[in-house]
């Protein structure tokens, strides 16, 4: 809208049902949105109003939370259902702590989707071919495009940790600061928007696909997450010892007992499995460990005052509002219920058939579809719903025949 009508408060109304639009553009019957498909008020967080530092002409981002004209968020908006989950740990006199760890490929441009993504073209007049892991040279070549993403960052007040290269080709990791967890899904949301609209003036293009190639590593999301007393601001998965504490277990426990039934929330596309299924430190289970990245929850090195539990299913083309809504929820469900862990695991390991996920979208809509704690805990209408997109756009993909199966399959007998 105008800035003057922004200004004049002006209400801005949007259909229900574009909350459960997929990605294809297309919607699930009415009768999973309310069948009159009737408007949400889109209202802004003062908090999250941005001039946008690349854009031309003035122009401003405001991220809004979508409300019923009644009153009272959503059940469908997953900026909601994070706020709900974060209410539900003050009710407990807790405050969630999380960090992401974002992955992402920078790409040349690809305007035919039937050609492999290929990196940019360096200053030195050469593709990268996959040796700069971990390289403090291997983005020389990335350097406009990267000074601009560090100055749009700093414009927009996204505070970064780490920034390095990582395994895959032309593949990169940025770590946001922890802090509040829906502070960090707005960070989250901003980066991957800026990291588009930036590359688009590089000429690049920006890819948070979970596995964009074959035989290379996936972008993942991980979420890094503690849990501190409101007030005090003490870290309750440690005591005064310094030891774990029973909090710190059940919430592992929690994790545990709901990954498998979430799957779908983390891995929410296709290609989201292509990363699971042929893991490189992209683990599909919910096993736990101490620093062991083959475990789906790895509680990283560290102090007893940042004792934390790292859940590394997220892909990077994962809703981080959903993805942190979900893994929070469950490690509260397991503090609540007093859940226990299994045995933590270390070095080589067989997963175990109960703490083995679901490695196809079928399969894990599939265990959505049968989870009542997913409707304890987000509600019948957005878990429906959203079981209701994503089978329109897993049944789109089975509408469509690969080169694979041209390949290999046509000349079978």
């Amino acid at each position: 809208m105008t800035s003057e009508g922004f200004l004049e408060g002006r209400r801005l109304q949007l259909a229900r049902g574009v909350l459960l639009q997929c990605i294809m553009g297309g919607y699930p019957p009415a009768r999973f949105y309310g069948s009159d498909d009737g408007d949400l008020a889109l209202v802004a967080d003062p908090a999250q109003i941005h001039r946008l530092p690349w854009s031309d002409e003035p122009r401003a981002m405001a991220i809004c939370d979508a409300d019923e004209l009644s009153g009272g968020s959503s059940s469908l908006s997953t900026r909601g259902q994070l706020k709900a989950v974060i209410a539900r740990y003050a009710a407990h006199g807790l405050a969630p702590v999380v960090a992401t760890e974002l992955e992402f490929f920078v790409f040349a441009p690809n305007t035919d989707p039937t050609q492999l993504f290929r990196p940019p073209v360096g200053l030195d007049g050469r593709r990268e071919d996959g040796q700069s892991a971990f390289s403090v040279s291997s983005n020389n070549g990335l350097r406009p495009f990267f000074s601009e993403v560090y100055k749009c960052m700093a414009a927009l007040g996204l505070p970064r940790d780490t920034f390095m290269h990582e395994m895959g080709v032309s593949q990169f990791e940025i770590n946001l600061l922890h802090g509040d967890p829906l502070l960090l899904a707005d960070q989250t949301f901003l980066f991957k928007h800026l990291l588009k609209e930036v590359a688009l003036k590089h000429g690049l293009n920006v890819v948070c696909m979970a596995k964009p190639l074959a035989h290379t590593p996936g972008s993942s999301m991980h979420i890094h997450q503690s849990i501190v007393e409101i007030g005090s601001g003490k870290n309750v998965f440690t005591d005064s010892n310094g030891e774990p504490t029973s909090m710190f277990r059940h919430f592992i426990g929690g994790l545990q007992a709901g990954l498998a039934d979430f799957t779908a929330l983390f891995a929410p596309n296709v290609n989201s499995y292509q990363r699971l299924c042929h893991p490189y430190a992209s683990p599909n289970n919910a096993c736990w460990s101490h620093d062991n990245r083959a475990a789906g929850l790895r509680i990283p090195a560290s102090s007893p005052v940042a004792r934390r539990v790292e859940n590394r299913l997220p892909g990077a083309d994962a809703n981080p509002y959903l993805a942190i809504a979900a893994s929070l929820a469950a490690g509260l469900h397991g503090i609540e219920q007093e859940l226990e862990p299994s045995a933590a695991i270390q070095g080589e390991f067989a997963v175990p058939d109960n703490l083995a996920l679901p490695c196809t979208l079928h399969a894990a809509l599939e265990r959505l579809k049968r989870s009542q704690l997913a409707r304890e805990l987000f509600g019948s209408e957005f878990i429906e719903g959203y079981i209701a997109s994503k089978t329109m756009e897993l049944t789109s993909f089975f509408d469509e025949i690969t080169p694979w199966e041209r390949r290999v399959l046509a000349a079978q007998a």
